[in-house]
This record gives C-alpha cells, sequence and structure tokens, in this order.
C-alpha cells in the first residue's frame, strides 16, 4: 500500500509538470524511475492511465479519475505535515522567479527587496529575461507575466497595473502639426511591440473612448527596451510604459503624444502551478507582492 501511495504521487507530479524528465527534475530521481513507477502503478491497477507520445502526454479517463484523487490525497497531506509544523516558524528555501526584463526598472524590484528583506531566510533566484520563459518546464516556481494573459491551467493572481503613454521624439514633433485626437496619428510612423501589437490601443478622454486601428508599423520589435530607445532617437510613436519615459519626458527629450487622452494600462500578474502547497514559499511571496502598498515606479539608470 505505501508503495502504491508513492506511485501515485509520482503519477500527479508527473501530469502536473508535464514530462518524465521534468517530473523527474523535480522529484530528484531518474526519468526511468518516474517511468518505472507509473508503469508499476498501471499493471496494478490492471489499465493505462498516461497516453504517450514522443512529443507529449495525455491522461486517458482512468487517468483523469485516478488525478483527481491523487491531487487530493496529496493537499490533504502537505496540509497535515503543514499542521504539526512549527506554525511561527518563517518562511524558508529557495523561490526561484522569472520576470519580464522590462520590469527590472519598475517598482517590482522594489517589492521583491522588500520581501527579501522582511524574509531573510528565503533565497530568491531571480530571472529577468527578454525571453518568456516555461514555468514548469524551465524549473521556475513563479512567474510574473506583464500583459493580457492566455488561458492556462496556472494559477493567476494580479499584483498591479502598469501605466503606459503615448510617447514620441522631441525632434518628431518638429515636422508635424500637434495632434487632437487619435485619430489624427493614421499617418504617423508607429513603433510596434510584436507581443502585444495585435492588442488594439484605447484612448480615453472624460467620457469619449476610442479604440485605435494603427496602421502597418513601421518598425516591430520584440524588446520593450528596444522600443524605448527606438522612439527616443525618433523613429516614430509608441506605447511604452509610463516608468521608462517619465525621466526623458521632463528633460523634453521625449513628449507625450495626447498628453489629455489616457492609454488602457497592462496588468502584472504572477502565475504558479496548481500542485503548489496551500500554504507554501509560493503562496506567502505572491501574498506578500500583492498586499505591499505600491510604490511609486522608478525609472532606474546605470
Amino acid at each position: 500500500m505505501l508503495d502504491q501511495l508513492r506511485q501515485i504521487a509520482i503519477f500527479a507530479k508527473t501530469i502536473d509538470h508535464g514530462s518524465f524528465r521534468a517530473a523527474a527534475r523535480a522529484l530528484h530521481l531518474s526519468p526511468s524511475v518516474v517511468s518505472h513507477h507509473v508503469s508499476q502503478l498501471e499493471r496494478q491497477l490492471g489499465t493505462a492511465l498516461i497516453y504517450r507520445s514522443t512529443r507529449k502526454l495525455s491522461l486517458t479517463p482512468d487517468g483523469e479519475c485516478l488525478l483527481a484523487a491523487a491531487r487530493a490525497m496529496i493537499e490533504a497531506a502537505e496540509s497535515g505535515l503543514q499542521a504539526v509544523s512549527n506554525q511561527t516558524q518563517q518562511p524558508s528555501g529557495v523561490l526561484r522567479v522569472t520576470a519580464p526584463a522590462v520590469l527590472a526598472q519598475s517598482k517590482l524590484v522594489d517589492q521583491l527587496a522588500a520581501f527579501a528583506i522582511a524574509h531573510p531566510y528565503v533565497r530568491l533566484s531571480l530571472d529577468f529575461s527578454d525571453v518568456r520563459r516555461e514555468l514548469i518546464g524551465d524549473g521556475f516556481d513563479v512567474a510574473i507575466r506583464m500583459g493580457w494573459l492566455k488561458d492556462s491551467s496556472l494559477v493567476a493572481r494580479k499584483l498591479f497595473d502598469v501605466r503606459r503613454r503615448l510617447v514620441a521624439a522631441q525632434t518628431y514633433f518638429e515636422s508635424r502639426p500637434d495632434p487632437v485626437s487619435p485619430g489624427d496619428l493614421s499617418d504617423w510612423d508607429w513603433l510596434e511591440l510584436a507581443p502585444v501589437w495585435l492588442k488594439k490601443p484605447e484612448f480615453r478622454k472624460a467620457a469619449q473612448r476610442v479604440v485605435v486601428s494603427r496602421p502597418t508599423p513601421r518598425i516591430s520589435v520584440n524588446d520593450a527596451h528596444a522600443l524605448y530607445g527606438l522612439t527616443r532617437s525618433g523613429a516614430g510613436l509608441a506605447i511604452i510604459p509610463e516608468f521608462l519615459v517619465e525621466a526623458d519626458v521632463t528633460a523634453g527629450t521625449l513628449r507625450y503624444v495626447l498628453p489629455d487622452w489616457s492609454v488602457s494600462p497592462v496588468g502584472v500578474f504572477a502565475v504558479w502551478p496548481p500542485n503548489a502547497p496551500r500554504d507554501g514559499l509560493v503562496k506567502h511571496f505572491v501574498e506578500f507582492l500583492a498586499e505591499t502598498p505600491q510604490m511609486v515606479a522608478r525609472h532606474r539608470t546605470g
């Protein structure tokens, strides 16, 4: 019976991590050992639990039925262990977090520092990257996502909104009349951030609301810092996080386009696997970020 419980737990971890190799990495076992335990469980039950292919794993109907019970079993065990542990003990361990590179200049860094100060026994491993990391496949505990979340099996919680502004270089304005409304920008040189270009921007002014269909962009780029640099150099206009541009606007290098109109903000979310312990380190981390008083974002230089 004890061996079977272990096999059921390994089966659930295999599904949660998407492959034998990823589950083995999380469980500190070899992929062959993980595969062996799942195969043994299938033989004992006399039914297939997982459809195996060269590209992915998927559940059989019997596997779906067992997975629900397996997760309930694991959750009950984790809750029991937590109940008998020292409730006053400070959170500890290693927490691996990935976030978009642009947020390295946002208030998120202040919040991460505050968490580290408040939890001295937690070691943070932070990955700020222009490459969108896979949460489970790349071995992260929490991913910070910026933008509009796609449907996912992951758990998500909104942390804050990032204000965005439509900006262009002062030199770009010199040969153009000041626009009055979003419709005046149809012949301007738009620069795009490729991951969010298909999301049409919404401009608001008092009771007015305008969704802009932008022309084909003059330049398309997949990095917010590059978009900011191109805009600052006078290549066109772009919608950029306010914390990146406010210092240049103050200095007169950049100007807000249609300053009386606001652009829809973009959300920042924490996402994590559904099988993370309810009272574990991930929960403490996400709750801290979500509940920490929002500090004013500032542009960091150097």
